[in-house]
């Protein structure tokens, strides 16, 4: 991939590119949808990236080039503002994100040089594996690079939050951006989403992480991932009537829901029973992971999944499909959609020595069962975004 950009670039922009940087994807464990209400994640970066090639550039453009589109932008600092090209036209879907990576960097007062740049990613698009984070956490790190300006790895992480949030238009919490930045070799992150502390814990030497995409894909900006963050929301709002000190679901304890869920609109209280059940799971993850209790985690990522199909309505029929398969396979600890859902990816935890054979058998199994062949990746846990 590496040498595929450096040959477009040379191709474009007539030099070898001064630097290379990469950010990787994401795989969430345990605590999925509740970033954004606060609670705690288990994500790992994943060995499956974005590669960027650039190099300063001479005027106030940048040029950006998808090489996985075969596409090209160009825009500068006072055509940011509006989502548009620097000839006036409209800003192609894939580069308002580093776009709006730019964009945040510059109101932070951090300074973004126009480059030259061309971009490649083996994350899938619209998988449940931030392949969006890994594409603004790639560009935070060009632009520091020729900014001359330092920022931590989380910082870089809420300026992209940021960016997704208010450029992009996608209500999501801190976790891609976060295990994009801050991911660890071999290690699992543990992420409190109010106090952004952290730390890593092992993942057992004797674990393979089998992401298994079903080939769906889905779009976050259409509005069911924004319409179950409002959900939430409103759940916080009726609650607080009951528990004023609350500030948001992470709050609520399963007791105090069972108390006052009968005060929730339907859909809000299953939304909000997911969440609050979910935050429950990922605290009592911990030590498990912490004594190799793999059965006991897995347990609680098919719980997961469970929570996700009934109470928050993200899964669909392959996602089940993938899922029912691969929990009856010999190996697999534990199984469950990843990311957003409405389509993406199943994250599998499965015995190392049986990883191949399960990736075989769960991709004959998924053909059968839906006439689709679908991509399955044995992953490792992964450093966080940097340069090469």
């Amino acid at each position: 991939m590496i040498e595929k950009i450096t040959a477009i670039f040379q191709q474009k922009f007539g030099t070898q590119p001064a630097f290379i940087a990469q950010a990787p994807g994401r795989v969430n464990l345990l605590g999925e949808h509740v970033d954004y209400n606060d609670g705690f994640v288990m994500p790992v970066a994943i060995d499956r990236a974005t590669y960027i090639a650039f190099s300063p550039a001479a005027g106030l453009e940048t040029c950006l080039v998808a090489a996985d589109f075969d596409q090209q932008a160009r825009f500068s600092s006072d055509s940011i503002a509006t989502k548009t090209q620097t000839d006036g036209s409209q800003m192609p879907e894939w580069g308002l994100y580093p776009a709006g990576m730019c964009w945040a960097l510059s109101d932070a007062g951090l300074a973004t040089p126009a480059i030259n740049a061309v971009f490649s990613s083996n994350v899938p698009r619209g998988s449940g594996l931030s392949s969006s984070a890994s594409v603004e956490m790639a560009f935070a790190i060009a632009w520091q690079q020729v900014g001359g300006w330092s920022l931590t790895p989380m910082e870089r992480a809420r300026l992209g939050q940021r960016a997704e949030n208010q450029y992009v238009g996608v209500s999501c919490g801190i976790m891609d951006q976060f295990a994009s930045a801050c991911g660890e070799n071999n290690r699992l992150l543990f992420l409190d989403c109010r106090s952004l502390q952290y730390h890593s814990l092992p993942l057992p030497e004797n674990i393979a992480l089998v992401v298994a995409d079903t080939g769906v894909r889905r779009k976050l900006t259409t509005g069911e991932y924004n319409r179950r963050h409002d959900a939430c929301t409103e759940a916080v709002r009726l609650l607080q009537n009951h528990l004023p000190a609350i500030q948001a679901l992470r709050d609520v304890s399963p007791e105090d829901f069972n108390r006052f869920s009968a005060d929730l609109p339907e859909e809000v209280k299953k939304r909000a029973r997911h969440i609050i059940s979910e935050v429950r799971r990922t605290i009592t993850a911990i030590p498990l992971l912490e004594k190799s209790d793999m059965a006991g985690f897995g347990k609680l990522m098919n719980e997961c999944h469970i929570s996700l199909r009934d109470d928050y309505e993200v899964s669909i029929d392959e996602l089940d499909t993938m899922v029912s398969i691969a929990q009856g396979l010999p190996g697999c600890y534990g199984a469950r959609l990843t990311g957003a859902g409405f389509g993406g990816c199943t994250i599998n935890l499965v015995e190392r020595t049986q990883a191949e054979q399960f990736a075989q058998l769960l991709r004959q199994g998924y053909q059968q069962a839906t006439g689709q062949s679908p991509e399955i990746y044995i992953c490792q846990a992964s450093q966080g975004a940097g340069m090469l």
